[in-house]
């Protein structure tokens, strides 16, 4: 069994869409990246890397490279789970959390953990989503931008 941590955090850019949880939220602002800056599916593949110790997303997607530029982060997601399962390894469980002011994700989060799910190859179960404020402390809750946070559990693949 492997544990991997993920932080991510994006400060919010006006003209873009908000992709949170590899889904679109309706704000009026998103964030600013080099990717679509999805920043609940970076923590997740940051978490995975760490696992695996194959070292972070910068290092693997770098926001130097025109290749990902605007990249949606359900693609940096899946390629980074297909080098966990190329380890020998899939997910056990997924435990992560949004940290932000607004917009309110509450109404979101079953239907991001149902994207995550699928890109991982796993069962609802084993995915789970939070939210939470900041009580308006920091840059998160001056509305300045959202952070996320990742942990996994990976378990050898069983051979067949």
């Amino acid at each position: 069994m492997r544990f991997g941590i993920g932080v991510d955090v994006h400060g919010f850019s006006a003209d873009r869409p908000l992709i949170l949880g590899g889904i679109q939220i309706p704000y009026p602002i998103g964030l600013a990246g080099h990717s679509d800056a999805d920043v609940l599916l970076h923590a997740i593949a940051d978490a995975l890397l760490g696992a695996m110790a194959l070292g972070d997303i910068g290092q693997h997607f770098p926001d130097t490279s025109d290749e990902f530029r605007n990249i949606s982060s359900t693609i940096i997601l899946d390629k980074t789970y297909s080098l966990v399962q190329q380890q020998g390894y899939r997910l056990q469980n997924l435990d992560s959390t949004v940290m932000l002011e607004e917009p309110k994700i509450f109404a979101f989060i079953p239907e991001m953990r149902k994207r995550i799910a699928g890109i991982l190859q796993c069962d609802l179960h084993q995915v789970s989503v939070k939210a939470t404020t900041t009580e308006k402390l920091g840059f998160i809750g001056r509305k300045e931008g959202i952070a996320a946070l990742a942990i996994v559990s990976l378990t050898a693949q069983e051979a067949h």
